[in-house]
């Protein structure tokens, strides 16, 4: 795959067009997990987009070229990243420029990017932790899933959460190959 990120994106950063430090990055929520999901990114980009405390709002002026990218992934990170920054100015005259069709659109909401904060529905540990989609879990007892005779055992680990958007309780991950909705405060991030 990344041979084939690097042949599409020149070997560059799809966001930053940096040369160095390039990795792939997958877009949260994924479906499939193919090529179409993922972009070649540099580490910089990746940590801003992953830790919203250290995002530079200069270096994503790079956004005015990128978000007119042909490819799907790189126009939903460029929304994300708009929305977050967009109390800047700038951020919200790029974001009002931006047209993405239905089902883009609603991915790039998938993680909450570009909700008020009233409106946001905050997912919390049994801790009171704030989770995010991709983040994993340990189960903290055994949980009865309804519709199996599968029961999921206390410390096990769940990767790459998804979380319902509707309901602050909920989020799905994988157990034993399975995917199966879990009570948040059943689980503890890790």
């Amino acid at each position: 795959m990344e041979r084939t990120l690097n042949k599409r994106s020149g070997s560059q950063c799809e966001l930053c067009a940096a040369s160095e430090n390039l990795k792939v990055y997958s877009v949260l929520p994924t479906k499939k997990g193919g090529l179409d999901e993922n972009i070649l990114a540099c580490t910089t980009c990746i940590d801003q987009i992953e830790n919203p405390a250290n995002v530079d709002l200069n270096h994503w002026r790079c956004l005015n070229d990128s978000m007119w990218s042909e490819h799907t992934a790189v126009q939903v990170v460029a929304w994300r990243m708009l929305n977050r920054m967009r109390a800047a100015g700038w951020p919200k005259e790029l974001l009002d420029m931006m047209y993405l069709d239905e089902d883009t659109l609603a991915w790039a909401q998938a993680t909450g990017e570009g909700e008020e904060d009233e409106n946001k529905v905050i997912h919390r540990d049994v801790n009171g932790v704030i989770l995010a989609t991709g983040d994993s879990v340990v189960l903290i007892k055994d949980l009865k899933v309804k519709g199996s005779s599968m029961v999921a055992k206390q410390g096990t680990a769940v990767r790459n959460i998804r979380l319902d958007h509707e309901n602050a309780e909920y989020i799905e991950g994988r157990v034993d190959g399975q995917t199966i909705v879990i009570i948040t405060q059943y689980v503890k991030k890790v």
